[in-house]
């Protein structure tokens, strides 16, 4: 089965209210297999839009990443993120296909 990812893009507007939902999100991230494999850091935006900070987090299954966000532990921890950022997510399934 294909591995998940969640595909964030992220503008913080309350820095101190964000940790509430990093504290927050670590028991689903856990609960759900979740690895950072991009968690903000040094980037270019050389086509369309961007936002302040971007996120990958791989997920065992795509079913994980899909789980992960429709808990009732991670919903919760929206709530915190909710009054703090603003967020572009997508929730995809991994490529196992041919490679060039």
């Amino acid at each position: 089965m294909a591995k998940g990812y969640w595909i964030g893009r992220v503008d913080v507007t309350e820095p101190d209210a964000y940790k509430n939902y990093v504290a927050a999100n670590a028991k689903p991230f856990r609960k759900y297999g979740a690895r950072f494999l991009v968690r903000a850091g040094q980037f270019q935006n050389p086509e369309g839009t961007s936002r302040s900070r971007n996120v990958v987090i791989e997920f065992p299954t795509y079913q994980d990443a899909l789980d992960c966000w429709q808990s009732p532990e991670y919903q919760v921890a929206m709530q915190h993120r909710l009054s703090a950022a603003t967020i572009d997510l997508v929730i995809v399934a991994g490529y196992e296909g041919p490679q060039p």
